[in-house]
């Protein structure tokens, strides 16, 4: 078996929630290419259906199930789904969660509600998810996290609640890591830096112009792509990471 062998999911099955926009299509994508079957979940039907779409096209294998992964049920349901349309699930990814129409605001402005609903997706999904996903996973099955470089600065002024759950996310990939091994579930993270999704349009209230000005100050001179993510999520879901765990992989186009 060559290097480039390892990096290939033929016959493996993942799910990627938040999966039709953004980060979560893009690693969606990625993980088709390298020939897994992909479940891929969201709240809204059309970009997932797009999604599945797309996939199809491109000679691989999907599927689209509408999910929250805020509700429990959800998730089981989509774990289930995913072993009774391909037969096993492998890959489990952490995709979903964003601040989805929350305003930014310093924390001593931040609502009860705002703080609750922010937490309820970025942090407490994630290890409802883990949970369910850990409960399908055969041994040496793989968790992957979708953090931020948020989750590791110093602070977030106006974006406080969203930076600490990423840190929260974190320390729980940490954990779920130490506690799977024994079962050889690979548990790691991905830590997207600057990187101009739907979300952080709404979000940040920026321009093209303004993103434009953004990506000239990153030493690299870019913001984050698709590609950037897509990649790291093969690695970390394929036999090339066999012997890493417990990490969380900047993607940040910083050092």
């Amino acid at each position: 078996m060559g290097v480039l062998d390892l990096f290939r999911l033929d016959g493996k099955v993942a799910v990627v929630t938040g999966g039709g926009t953004g980060i979560g299509r893009a690693i969606a994508i990625g993980l088709a290419e390298a020939g897994a079957s992909v479940v891929i979940a969201g709240r809204r039907p059309d970009p997932i259906e797009a999604v599945r779409g797309e996939i199809d096209a491109g000679g691989g294998r999907a599927l689209a199930v509408p999910a929250d992964v805020t509700v429990e049920a959800d998730l089981e349901r989509l774990a289930t789904t995913a072993v009774e349309r391909f037969g096993a699930l492998d890959v489990w990814v952490n995709n979903a969660g964003g601040l989805q129409g929350e305003p930014l605001a310093y924390l001593d402005e931040t609502s009860t509600q705002s703080w609750d609903t922010t937490v309820a997706r970025n942090f407490t999904a994630v290890w409802m998810a883990s949970k369910v996903a850990s409960g399908h996973l055969p041994d040496g099955g793989v968790i992957i996290n979708v953090s931020s470089i948020g989750g590791s600065a110093p602070g977030s002024p106006l974006n406080g609640v969203y930076g600490a759950c990423k840190a929260a996310v974190n320390h729980l990939t940490k954990t779920y890591a130490s506690e799977l091994a024994r079962r050889r579930i690979r548990v790691n993270a991905i830590a997207p830096g600057h990187v101009a999704t739907e979300d952080y349009y709404e979000a940040s209230g920026f321009t093209d112009a303004q993103f434009a000005k953004l990506a000239a100050k990153q030493p690299l001179g870019r913001l984050g792509c698709d590609a950037d993510f897509a990649a790291a999520a093969v690695y970390l879901a394929s036999e090339a990471s066999s012997w890493v765990t417990g990490h969380i992989l900047a993607v940040t186009g910083t050092p």
